[in-house]
């Protein structure tokens, strides 16, 4: 009853045009507010360096503009907000050449989440991870992280 009243609140955020917010989940809390963009927003230009899956999808090489879509994601996470999933698009011109989930993390969270530092404000890293089998396009736009993992294939 708890979750699907807090489920309720987030809701009411979104809809209401609130899109910064505290929130305690599962024990959880985050210590920043999250500034979550509403509707679709342009994240940056990334050089995907060889061939990736996204949701299922082979991604060739090359460079993808990263488009942030309106349309949350379901988490696989328990206790992840789904306001925190969303879809990204790697665009080459107005083509959608493929889809993947990205996760968004506020500044104040990253570390927990990174080994690494993260990319500088307005900036993004493209980077192997795990003996060369993930690949994870991280962009930061004003000190909020979209962490997109991909498989190398």
């Amino acid at each position: 009853m708890k979750r699907l009243a807090l489920a309720g609140v987030f809701v009411a955020l979104i809809a209401f045009g609130g899109v910064g917010f505290t929130a305690a989940i599962s024990g959880q809390e985050l210590t920043d507010t999250v500034s979550v963009p509403e509707g679709d927003l342009e994240l940056g230009t990334v050089t995907i360096p060889r061939r990736v899956m996204a949701n299922g999808e082979t991604l060739a090489s090359g460079d993808y503009a990263v488009h942030l879509t309106a349309e949350s994601a379901t988490p696989d996470t328990v206790g992840a907000l789904a306001v925190l999933e969303r879809w990204v698009e790697f665009r080459q011109g107005s083509d959608v050449r493929g889809r993947e989930v990205a996760s968004i993390v506020p500044n104040a969270e990253i570390d927990d989440v990174a080994k690494t530092p993260g990319p500088g404000s307005g900036s993004s890293r493209v980077e192997m991870l795990k003996e060369n089998e993930y690949m994870r396009v991280w962009i930061n736009q004003s000190g909020t992280h979209y962490l997109i993992h991909l498989v190398a294939g």
